[in-house]
């Protein structure tokens, strides 16, 4: 069985970073086509942050991601990292990672089968 676990949330200042986690367990990273950030705001869709291919190539949010975000993953430690810098009070979610094993349209949430409980991050300003 699948579980994905974010990790790495919590309270920063305006300005600030944090680097989000995902960790996986009954399946390694490598065999996934995509992983990827989603987040949700209150009372907002669940918008796409960014993701990662098994071959290690990077897509982002141009528009709230673009030169802020970083994804990346680690086959060894079998860990997608979200580093977030730059953060904003709009940066405001709980953040999802999510991993599909066949290839899809990137910033749709319906092409990835497996989702983490998510975790908080809250900017103040």
């Amino acid at each position: 069985q699948v579980h994905l676990v974010e990790s790495g949330g919590g309270l920063v200042q305006a300005g600030g970073s944090l680097r989000l986690s995902c960790a996986a367990s009954g399946r390694t990273f490598s065999t996934y086509a995509m992983v990827c950030w989603f987040r949700q705001a209150p009372g907002k869709e669940r918008e796409f942050v960014a993701a990662v291919s098994r071959g290690g190539r990077t897509t982002y949010n141009e528009d709230s991601a673009k030169g802020r975000v970083t994804i990346s993953r680690d086959n060894a430690e079998n860990t997608v990292a979200l580093q977030m810098n730059s953060l904003k009070p709009e940066d405001t979610a709980v953040y999802y990672c999510a991993a599909t094993l066949v290839w899809g349209s990137y910033s749709d949430r319906a092409s990835y089968e497996y989702w983490g409980q998510g975790t908080q991050v809250t900017v103040s300003s």
